[in-house]
């Protein structure tokens, strides 16, 4: 029956030989003594956290950031391992600590949130992209070369393609790629604002009312606000005083503005 019997797998040299220690912090109430031996017991095994972490070193980010997620996975495992289901600490916290880093790289490190599915399919293509720019004379391999790798679709490549840009986001001030060292930078190419566009729907809405005005008003507004010619020099053009000019300005802009409100009011 011995002979039969699994052999146990070999202790890590950074696995904490005080087992009872999970027992003793089920046992204790709530209070100092307590929070000291979860302290103890946590640092004792932060090794192993640090170990986990460094799987993911690859990725972009820090592994001091790493290391610190990796902490909070492993207090989480602390607070809720139970020793009496019978399993070993590190059968429940290995899982608790990779889990707590794959969140952190699901929804703390994409400067452009993409779906899950999208997330999974950029690390499939990011890793075989990768593998068979080894084996290609240096070039990126293609669409249809990923997708024979991958076993993925040829849009599902193309969607894991684009998501490799989501990941981190181009500052403004970040340098244009051949911009032939004039210093240029993204957020020139950025369009400005054109303040005309704020006033193209009211021009539009009283180009009706202005149709059907007579032509001497007509030809009024248009000297006064399009040439910017005073009520003295219209009223000198048109051989009529120029409080006539003012009043007929006052009639007309009125006219129009109440046509303009009439014809915005109306139901479409």
């Amino acid at each position: 029956m011995t002979g039969a019997r699994q052999a146990l797998p070999p202790r890590r040299p950074d696995a904490p030989s005080r087992a009872d220690a999970f027992h003793r912090l089920r046992a204790l109430p709530d209070g100092p003594e307590k929070d000291e031996l979860r302290r103890a017991t946590v640092c004792a095994w932060l090794p192993m956290a640090h170990r986990l972490a460094s799987r993911f070193r690859d990725r972009g980010e820090p592994l001091d950031d790493l290391r610190q997620v990796a902490a909070i996975g492993l207090v989480k495992a602390v607070d809720r391992y139970d020793p009496a289901r019978g399993k070993a600490f590190e059968t429940y916290a290995i899982p608790t600590v990779v889990g707590e880093l794959k969140r952190h790289f699901r929804d703390h490190t994409w400067d452009v949130h993409v779906p899950r599915r999208v997330q999974d399919l950029r690390n499939q293509v990011r890793i075989a992209r990768r593998d068979l720019s080894q084996t290609l004379s240096g070039r990126l391999p293609t669409e249809a070369e990923i997708s024979a790798r991958t076993g993925l679709c040829t849009e599902d490549v193309r969607d894991g393609l684009e998501a490799l840009d989501s990941y981190r986001t181009l500052s403004l001030d970040a340098e244009m790629p051949r911009a032939a060292g004039d210093g240029s930078c993204l957020a020139d190419t950025l369009g400005l604002c054109d303040h005309a566009l704020d006033v193209a729907v009211d021009r539009e809405a009283v180009k009706p009312g202005l149709r059907s005005l007579p032509e001497r008003e007509r030809t009024i507004l248009y000297l006064r606000f399009f040439r910017d010619m005073t009520q003295e020099r219209i009223a000198e053009a048109l051989g009529i005083s120029q409080m006539h000019v003012s009043r007929l300005i006052a009639q007309c802009c009125e006219e129009v503005r109440r046509q303009a409100l009439q014809e915005t009011a109306q139901p479409t």
